[in-house]
């Protein structure tokens, strides 16, 4: 083999090997032996408060919030009343109605297109939902990576990472205080 094919190979190669380590992901498996035990009926019921940030995909930040939250359970069936207000008074409400399903999570909201699903596993969840985000006058259905580690009994951290057709808008980091 000559020497300008080989070297077009081995660069290929090491190419291909940076681009598929880089698009591996992390699993919820990764979390599986964390403590303490994430269980949304524990954590999400009473009162919660969170405080959190918006940013762009440049890592800007465009919003601040802070977010008042009652919690309540049926059962298996629970009721996260989340109350909204930015840094420039605006205010949003939003409303969950979720199921538990063992480690799964089911859940459904005015704005959320379909259903949230996702799972549970040691300290952490991860599910997905697209959101109907308004934006000036138009609404555009945006799709939620959404990641919680509960650090312990009364801190909890999220990280939402939202994309429309693949491509990365920004992230949404919040850490909730458990009241």
């Amino acid at each position: 083999m000559p020497h300008s094919q080989r070297s077009f190979w081995l660069y290929f190669c090491a190419l291909l090997a940076v681009f598929t380590t880089g698009c591996s992901s992390v699993q919820l498996a990764d979390y599986a032996s964390e403590k303490p035990r994430f269980d949304m009926r524990e954590y999400f019921n009473g009162p919660v408060v969170a405080h959190g940030i918006v940013q762009d995909r440049s890592g800007k930040v465009i919003r601040r919030m802070r977010v008042d939250m009652q919690c309540s359970w049926q059962g298996d069936t629970g009721t996260l009343e989340e109350d909204f207000t930015y840094a420039d008074g605006k205010k949003e409400r939003r409303v969950w109605t979720i199921k538990k399903e063992k480690d799964r999570y089911i859940g459904t909201a005015a704005d959320v297109v379909g259903q949230a699903a996702g799972a549970a596993a040691g300290n952490a969840l991860n599910w997905q939902y697209v959101l109907a985000l308004p934006v000036g006058d138009k609404v555009y259905n945006v799709h939620f990576d959404d990641w919680m580690w509960q650090l312990d009994d009364n801190i909890l951290m999220n990280r939402a990472v939202f994309s429309k057709f693949g491509f990365k808008l920004g992230e949404v980091l919040i850490t909730f205080y458990k009241q």
